[in-house]
């Protein structure tokens, strides 16, 4: 399935980083985009701004609140191409981290994907057409130390991302998760004032030597734009062929062929 003008486009977790840049793509390309975020005046926000379609808005970690949002989505179905972005992360040391926060990680990162294609796909498989990307990351395959608890989730949503793929053979609808790497966002400040606590050293120092003591293996050893990441999406959403893939946009981060 190709990207057509005036098709509808939900994007969840669009009102800012990747998840905005990826709506601000494809309404570039002509698509007919929602935008989601948990707080009604983000969302209303991020709508006006990139002049997407509309914008709904909810916690998509609760499925009650999950389901008023898809009630509302109906108001621009058929969705031919739903973008799973919403989630959550944070600097976290695994042996102090409560079991509740384990479970918020899941419910967030993992349960809300799994509802929105739940209540989603089927219509796609109906029509015989659409695309789902999953936004997981490059923490799925190579789990960060740090992050022990983000990393869970991301593994299983490219597992879960695979699974769907295969519920979609002989059709033209398909399933396919997005791995980026290390991406310049606002959320990764932030996450890189934790990581400066947790360390003891200053942020300034963290971000110039970060690449060499973190993530040694990155080939561009850079920092990606939300933009290299958007270009990614339209590509998975362009190209017919890929299908149960993991495209991974990280740099060469992962060590592996």
């Amino acid at each position: 399935m190709n990207t057509r003008k005036g098709e509808s486009v939900f994007v969840s977790g669009s009102s800012s980083g990747i998840g905005k840049a990826i709506a601000t793509r494809f309404i570039e390309q002509g698509a007919k985009v929602i935008v989601h975020s948990r707080s009604e005046s983000r969302a209303l926000h991020a709508r006006d701004e990139i002049k997407a379609a509309g914008a709904v808005w909810g916690d998509l970690s609760r499925a009650e609140e999950t389901n008023k949002m898809l009630a509302h989505l109906e108001d621009f179905a058929p969705i031919e191409v739903l973008i799973n972005n919403a989630g959550i992360f944070s600097v976290e040391d695994f042996f102090t981290l409560e079991d509740e926060v384990w479970l918020q990680y899941y419910q967030t990162n993992v349960m809300s994907m799994v509802r929105l294609c739940r209540a989603l796909m089927p219509g796609m498989l109906a029509r015989d057409s659409g695309s789902i990307i999953n936004v997981a990351s490059e923490a799925g395959i190579k789990p960060l130390p740090q992050m022990i608890h983000y990393s869970m989730t991301k593994t299983a949503m490219i597992s879960i991302s695979r699974g769907l793929a295969e519920l979609t053979k002989g059709s033209m609808v398909r399933v396919n998760s997005l791995l980026p790497g290390p991406t310049w966002t606002s959320g990764v400040e932030s996450y890189f004032d934790g990581l400066a606590q947790q360390e003891g050293r200053p942020l300034q120092e963290i971000l110039a030597n970060y690449f060499k003591e973190h993530e040694p293996t990155s080939l561009i050893q850079r920092f990606f734009t939300v933009e290299e990441v958007s270009d990614a999406a339209l590509f998975l959403v362009r190209n017919g062929a890929v299908n149960g893939s993991t495209l991974r946009v990280e740099g060469g981060i992962i060590r592996s062929i």
